[in-house]
């Protein structure tokens, strides 16, 4: 590590500050610690949670966490270190940006600094029980206004495949799958063509469940092929629905930061393995989950999330690595209008500039 220069958070003693914190990594999950000092998150992507105390968070790509910090230590200078989390087998940019938290009476840069070992890159256990120490705040002026039934149920595996391309490598090119469905963007805008009824530009066959079901958490079929195509799954307007994201070990498993465009949802369940419609269900929390929207799903593991369709329009659900959502790990929600105004989708400016 190296801390000689960089940037230098100036604090005075005997206050709390509020931080602001954005994962703003492509392809890396981050820790955040700061030396001898905890950390209360108070809000992520922008939602009011229970006050949680801890000395280390984790953000994926896309999420921010806010975090309060009490100035409660003696003059000197602390580390703060952002570091990796990677608990599958595959390569990251290991190194550890560095910064300090410099106090006001501290005399110079010379003055002592409290050092302390960042976690090691696959520390899931640190990862896991952040993830799910989290709360909404579900007060009376915050609710958390969960889902009880479902509308629409869809059971998403996620991950990676191999398809033919002749001018690459070896003949083969990775690619993202959800349901072993590798996203192809068409020419023509999704929202421009479903505005403007614009025929040829997607389908409405988006798979909700997997086609051919598989020890998902295992090594997988061994046909890694996957289909192409710009398919869509369309909901009414106001809809309740829950998605299930199922990770899946083609080539390996891995922690997929997963974003939903156009609404916040509730993280209502989390495990390791193979989700179980008949005892998973269970586990979930339907009272104070966390609200987001961008979550990790577990390295060989599953996530479910609940949301109401209550914004019209076309919205991107993908990974947040830049490099799989570029692969085509990524799917559509095309949302009807309501009724009234306010349940409309708006037209375009007539001033809009054309593709």
């Amino acid at each position: 590590m190296f801390w000689a220069d960089g940037f230098k958070l100036y604090v005075e003693n005997g206050k709390t500050y509020m931080l602001r914190i954005i994962n703003a990594a492509l392809n890396d999950d981050l820790f955040f610690k700061i030396a001898g000092h905890k950390l209360t998150v108070v809000e992520v992507d922008a939602v009011y949670t229970k006050p949680y105390k801890t000395d280390i968070l984790l953000i994926t790509p896309g999420q921010t966490t806010n975090v309060l910090i009490t100035t409660d230590q003696s003059a000197g200078r602390y580390l703060i270190s952002v570091s990796p989390f990677m608990d599958a087998p595959i390569q990251v940019d290991n190194k550890t940006g560095t910064a300090t938290l410099h106090y006001a009476n501290t005399v110079s840069t010379t003055a002592r600094l409290t050092l302390f070992q960042p976690p090691p890159q696959n520390a899931t256990p640190i990862a896991s029980k952040f993830v799910e120490s989290l709360r909404s705040l579900n007060s009376m002026e915050y609710p958390a206004n969960v889902p009880q039934t479902v509308d629409h149920s869809l059971f998403l595996t996620i991950g990676v495949g191999v398809n033919a391309c002749l001018n690459c490598i070896n003949g083969t090119r990775l690619v993202g799958t959800i349901n072993n469905l590798t996203f192809v963007m068409p020419s023509t805008p999704i929202l421009q063509a479903n505005y403007y009824n614009i025929p040829g530009v997607f389908t409405e066959d988006f798979p909700v469940t997997p086609l051919h079901k598989f020890n998902y958490t295992g090594s997988g079929p061994k046909n890694l092929q996957t289909m192409n195509g710009t398919r869509v799954y369309r909901l009414p307007y106001n809809a309740s629905v829950q998605v299930l994201l199922q990770d899946t070990g083609i080539l390996s498993t891995e922690s997929h930061p997963i974003h939903l465009h156009g609404f916040n949802f509730f993280v209502v369940g989390r495990g390791v393995g193979n989700y179980n419609p008949k005892t998973s269900p269970s586990t979930f929390n339907l009272i104070d989950p966390v609200e987001r929207n961008t979550i990790g799903v577990p390295n060989g593991g599953w996530t479910a999330i609940r949301f109401r369709a209550d914004n019209p329009g076309v919205w991107f659900m993908h990974c947040h690595f830049e490099v799989h959502t570029s692969w085509g790990l990524k799917m559509v929600f095309v949302v009807d209008n309501g009724k009234g105004h306010s349940e409309t989708l708006i037209p375009p400016p007539k001033d809009l500039p054309q593709c």
